[in-house]
């Protein structure tokens, strides 16, 4: 029997997304072509009639499964659909994981009753406050000779036994399977933990959230392939829902996506598949590349053979992993691969700035066609690339750029701004946080003169010299009550100034009335008040940037989620402790820095940017871009080996084809070399006119650099030293 499903294989930039479009676009022209044959035979008038199954298209319900490997995608590719059919049939576009929750949140009834389960309405859990939770309840049975035995801390640990649950999820195996994996891949290896006491901890954890309602992404796809999926009502209400699937880049699924699509397929839907050997950025984080690959059996299979258009693939990749893979061969790279090389790393990344600027200023290239990656941008590297373009008028744009929130100044003069009106909190609270508060509070962004441009200047009223001598002898601290008295108990009060002393007094009575409000429980909840001082001071009816605006709803977000979370576990089994312990807790969450500013949607609306794109490997093949020149820093660093992102404990144990299999110190080497040659091949048919490898002779740390690109450097031609540029 001839298969309608069909499975696309390409290298990246092949062509793939394009051609499950257009497979798409042919169903649909199917069907058009067939309802109006259908009718015209047998009546001689057009009519629309029934299709067959696979061609069953219905336009009254989501008839298509539109899936993508993340959220950015997810987007891109739905628009695309939608636009090429002008919207007319409806499609759901999704990620796995946005799809297994969406399901079990939509199913929850059919769960409560199968599972025996408290009837309450389902809460997802951030992987922040999923981390602090399970530590709380773990804590007693983590003491200190599990975390030597462990040789980690106790916040890594607990992550790593989360991510083991997640691991186990996403490849279908069940949460009481876990104990027997772990034992057959770990064998009899002394440096862990035994595998029932980590199994153990994880049956608590699950059982713990299953009863509150709370529901992790773990437990999420758990809960799916184990119950949901295998259900009978389920199963007949998916299949009634979608006779066709769509999924791009299948090679970044997990292991439980197949047991989906199968099942869709064993149904009678249709479905297209794209698969990209040279891909799996994902492996280690829970992807199964070779399991997922075993769908093309039930497909007619077309593979994509041309090389990418305008790329370096075809020219550069047989040679490059001809030298990472023999070193001892007397290759020399083209011209179009340069080498950028100096002795420390902060010559490195001067040069490699000025190199990138002078092109750009010579217009041998436009600032959006650069981008710079990396195996790991640490802060250093990253301030010093963005301060030297940006001074020279060259805007830098970081990739999915995730700094903590408490990096942000706004964020940290909140967080004061909350330990100033509630009792309790002075401990939180010193004299450089008030002189901070004091100059972001009285902040105003005003239109440049003479210009219609939306470009805003930001000025404050209180600046940062006025704020601490204001906070030096007006800030009176307090374990309960910190305080701030007026201006005129300085004596000097006139240094201060006019703007700023009436800036101050303006902030002094807007404290004084949210401490009124709050003693007569006037204010419903800490997020009321975070909302007022948004709005009263720096929203001001004018356009934050939107690096600060995604800050503020991130804030905004976590922190209506944190409280949701915490007014259920009090519904469950109420607390002794205050409304204020929460407040506590929630702030040195914050501190700890686990929260970034990630808000949705993670881009800013309209064009893209005109700016130098930073990235490291893992965010840039994530992003499935393309530019006309690369800059790859530490060229000579070990990580590129490791694809720009850590592994996670016990990965390789729960592959579909190996499960449980133990890994040993040849398999690493393996699966290092592979991914090194899938991580060239990728970035080169992502480059289409020139490559610059950058490298110093020491790292950061004053070491010595010989990771395995060392050998492209050394065959450079083109070499731009330190002397080159001076």
């Amino acid at each position: 029997m001839v298969s309608h499903s069909v499975w696309i294989v390409g290298t990246s930039r092949s062509g793939k997304t394009a051609r499950l479009v257009e497979q798409f676009g042919n169903w649909v022209t199917s069907e058009k072509q067939y309802t109006e044959s259908f009718y015209t035979k047998k009546t001689g008038r057009k009519k629309t009639g029934h299709l067959p199954e696979f061609l069953y298209l219905k336009q009254t319900e989501p008839g298509v499964l539109v899936l993508a490997a993340n959220d950015d995608n997810r987007r891109e590719l739905g628009d695309i659909i939608v636009t090429s059919t002008l919207g007319k049939y409806p499609v759901r576009a999704k990620t796995p994981l946005g799809f297994f929750q969406d399901e079990i949140i939509l199913f929850w009834p059919l769960l409560i009753n199968s599972l025996k389960l408290k009837a309450q309405f389902p809460v997802r859990l951030r992987p922040e406050t999923e981390q602090e939770l399970a530590t709380k309840l773990w804590r007693p049975r983590l003491d200190e000779e599990i975390l030597r035995i462990a040789g980690v801390n106790e916040s890594r640990l607990v992550r790593r036994i989360l991510d083991l649950l997640q691991l186990a999820a996403y490849s279908g195996v069940p949460c009481e399977d876990i104990a027997q994996i772990l034992a057959k891949g770990m064998g009899e290896n002394t440096t862990t933990l035994e595998p029932e006491f980590l199994a153990s901890l994880l049956l608590d954890w699950r059982n713990w959230c299953l009863e509150r309602g709370l529901l992790t992404y773990g437990i999420i796809t758990e809960l799916y392939s184990q119950h949901l999926l295998s259900d009978r009502n389920y199963q007949q209400h998916l299949t009634k829902r979608y006779q066709a699937v769509l999924a791009d880049d299948v090679d970044d699924y997990p292991s439980v996506a197949r047991l989906l699509f199968e099942l869709l397929l064993d149904r009678g839907a249709v479905g297209a598949f794209s698969y990209n050997p040279d891909g799996a950025v994902r492996l280690g984080l829970g992807a199964d590349p070779n399991y997922l690959e075993g769908l093309a059996e039930r497909c007619r299979v077309e593979i994509l053979n041309g090389p990418p258009p305008e790329s370096l693939s075809e020219q550069l990749t047989k040679q490059m992993v001809e030298l990472i893979t023999e070193p001892m061969v007397l290759l020399s790279l083209p011209k179009t691969v340069h080498s950028i090389q100096t002795t420390s790393r902060a010559q490195l990344l001067r040069q490699t700035a000025e190199v990138i600027a002078n092109a750009i200023q010579l217009q041998q290239v436009q600032p959006e066609e650069v981008v710079i990656i990396a195996p790991g941008l640490d802060a250093i590297a990253r301030y010093t690339l963005v301060e030297i373009l940006v001074k020279q008028n060259i805007p830098v744009e970081s990739l999915n750029d995730q700094r903590p929130l408490i990096s942000s100044p706004i964020i940290r003069a909140l967080l004061t701004m909350l330990a100033l009106v509630y009792p309790g909190l002075g401990r939180l609270v010193d004299r450089d946080a008030v002189a901070e508060m004091l100059v972001v509070l009285s902040r105003k962004q005003q239109l440049p003169e003479n210009s219609t441009d939306a470009i805003h200047r930001v000025s404050t009223d209180i600046d940062p010299v006025r704020a601490g001598l204001i906070a030096d002898y007006c800030f009176v601290p307090h374990p309960d009550r910190p305080n701030l008295l007026p201006v005129l108990v300085f004596e000097r009060w006139d240094r201060i100034g006019y703007a700023a002393t009436t800036a101050y007094s303006e902030i002094l009575q807007w404290l004084e009335q949210q401490r009124s409000q709050q003693e007569l429980r006037l204010i419903p909840s800490p997020i009321s008040l975070l909302d007022r001082a948004i709005q009263r001071f720096l929203w001001n009816g004018s356009n934050l940037p939107y690096e600060q605006l995604a800050a503020l709803r991130e804030l905004l977000e976590t922190a209506q989620h944190y409280w949701e979370i915490d007014t259920r576990l009090r519904q469950i089994a109420p607390v002794e402790t205050t409304p204020h312990t929460t407040i506590v807790e929630f702030i040195q969450l914050l501190r700890r820095g686990t929260i970034t500013a990630n808000p949705y949607p993670v881009r800013p609306i309209g064009g893209a940017r005109k700016a130098v794109t930073l990235a490291t490997i893992f965010q840039y093949r994530s992003s499935r871009r393309s530019h006309r020149w690369h800059f790859w820093l530490d060229a000579g660093s070990p990580l590129w080996a490791k694809g720009g992102a850590a592994t996670l404990f016990g990965a390789p144990f729960f592959l579909r084809d190996r499960l449980g299999e133990p890994w040993t110190a040849e398999d690493e080497k393996l699966a290092e070399e592979q991914r090194l040659q899938r991580i060239l091949t990728d970035l080169l048919s992502r480059v289409s006119e020139r490559v610059y490898l950058c490298h110093s002779d020491l790292a950061v740390n004053g070491q010595e650099q010989i990771g395995p690109l060392l050998p492209l450097v050394n065959a450079c031609v083109t070499v731009i030293s330190e002397s080159t540029v001076n």
